[in-house]
């Protein structure tokens, strides 16, 4: 099983679904309440995705999009956060590559894609 983790900053209603309607196919995941936890499901290649939205990571005004399947649309964290920033033009952060548990977070660099580009930054 793979994953891949994006994080999205002030997410709309209804986003990401309407996001991975144009990627993926058979989308179930109601994400009209972006204020709770929302699971839901796509195809890719004939297997089936599983699709969660936490709301809250990161100083409450990201959503933590995670997506989970044997064979994924995207190579790695940033292709997918790419996609997503394409269709939401919002402000999108994911990791620079692997992190591990144990991995100090205090001088970890993410990628941030917004207006200004893609960046390599601290969170905070």
């Amino acid at each position: 099983m793979q994953d891949l983790e994006i994080y999205i900053r002030d997410l709309e209603p209804g986003a990401v679904s309407r996001w991975l309607e144009g990627q993926l196919d058979d989308v179930r995941l109601d994400d009209a309440d972006v204020t709770s936890v929302a699971k839901g499901s796509a195809r890719f290649n004939g297997s089936t995705l599983r699709i969660t939205l936490y709301p809250g990571a990161f100083g409450k005004r990201f959503t933590s999009l995670v997506i989970e399947g044997d064979e994924l649309p995207w190579n790695n964290d940033l292709e997918c956060a790419r996609s997503a920033w394409r269709m939401m033009e919002g402000e999108i952060r994911c990791s620079l590559g692997e992190w591990q548990e144990g991995d100090s977070l205090d001088d970890e660099k993410w990628w941030r894609l917004d207006h200004r580009g893609e960046q390599q930054v601290v969170w905070n």
